[in-house]
């Protein structure tokens, strides 16, 4: 088994002495997706000093219970029901696909609101719950971009499709062969590994010798830095593309030099935004996380203030008929929900790897 099933939950409070009211923020903390954990974890807690410096919402402070899930969705729901004992105003997280989702069906039956900053999966909102919301976007509209770009960039190469069967990587490579395939192009190569392991040597033979100019990764940066790195050790160069969860310091620490041109698709960048320097300088100040997910979760806690605020309660079912009601003006940008819980509008542009750094790719004619 990948992870551990024993329970992790620590409790992080803000600079006030005593909170009045609790918000939970779950992600994975420790294993393999940590990194992603620790951007949610960060955003959340600069969020809520940054309130509670204002005077909380509603005459009252905040603080923040944090809780690892390990990305594991047996984890994630027995968290969930922990919490069910002692419901928090909202849930900011998860972070995995597959630990939202099960999460999500607890939540919704025991009335606690949830705004996941990562979540991408389509299932995750398409169930139709009225509790859930995601700050970020969703993987058909990703995999639309990456097989639109493949299709664009890539002209006559041959390209794989490869995940690692948990659900954030299978809804993204379903998503980006759906697109890729209604643009006329069929992949070469169709595969899955396993997450966790060392040695992806089977695959990179695979790909050798289906002649692989393009390797679409649908997974995590773990593994996609094993893969590359492995790839550039057998002298392969083949260009890897991914999704966003290779905006991770994880990728290029594996990778080092082999990870140069590796691409992925994000939502526009927030910290390049100047309206959002002071709130990085905070971060930085803090010794917190910029890059990736941090102004998400950041974003996830200012919409629910600002919805608990015009609703004058942080009762679930008022906050989240205001989380429907409300434009919000966030760290991530403009946000308005549509009924499902998802944000409007397009969320994702295409970035690629450079010398341990990522940038937005030139806009494509």
């Amino acid at each position: 088994m990948r992870f551990g099933l024993a329970l992790a939950f620590l409790t992080v409070f803000s600079p006030s002495a005593f909170a009045d009211i609790e918000i939970a923020m779950v992600a994975p903390l420790t294993g393999s997706d940590a990194s992603h954990g620790e951007q949610l974890r960060d955003g959340t807690l600069q969020a809520v000093d940054d309130i509670n410096a204002k005077g909380g919402i509603l005459g009252q402070k905040l603080h923040v219970t944090v809780h690892d899930d390990v990305c594991d969705p047996k984890q994630a729901v027995a968290i969930a029901n922990q919490l069910a004992s002692n419901p928090p105003a909202v849930v900011i997280g998860h972070f995995c696909s597959g630990s939202s989702i099960p999460a999500s069906d607890v939540y919704a039956e025991e009335g606690i609101l949830m705004i996941t900053p990562g979540s991408t999966n389509p299932k995750l909102t398409d169930a139709g719950h009225w509790n859930v919301f995601r700050i970020c976007g969703r993987d058909d509209q990703q995999g639309a971009l990456a097989g639109k770009d493949l299709i664009k960039l890539f002209p006559a190469k041959k390209i794989a499709i490869v995940d690692d069967r948990q659900t954030y990587s299978q809804g993204l490579a379903d998503e980006t062969r759906k697109a890729l395939n209604a643009g006329g192009v069929k992949e070469a190569l169709d595969d899955t590994v396993t997450p966790g392991e060392k040695d992806y040597s089977a695959l990179v033979t695979k790909l050798k010798q289906a002649g692989i100019d393009v390797l679409y990764y649908a997974g995590y940066p773990v593994e996609a830095g094993s893969i590359v790195r492995q790839m550039k050790e057998q002298g392969l160069p083949i260009v890897v593309v991914g999704g966003d969860a290779l905006i991770s310091r994880d990728f290029w620490a594996i990778t080092g030099g082999a990870g140069e041109g590796t691409m992925m698709s994000f939502a526009p960048d927030p910290t390049r935004d100047p309206k959002n320097a002071a709130v990085v300088d905070r971060l930085k100040a803090a010794g917190r996380l910029t890059d990736g997910y941090p102004l998400f979760a950041y974003a996830a806690v200012q919409v629910w203030a600002e919805a608990a605020t015009k609703a004058g309660s942080t009762d679930a079912r008022k906050v989240a008929d205001q989380l429907h009601a409300i434009s919000f003006d966030t760290a991530r940008g403009p946000v308005k929900f549509d009924a499902k819980g998802d944000v409007q509008g397009n969320n994702y542009v295409m970035y690629r790897w450079h010398d341990g750094a990522y940038a937005e790719l030139d806009p494509q004619p």
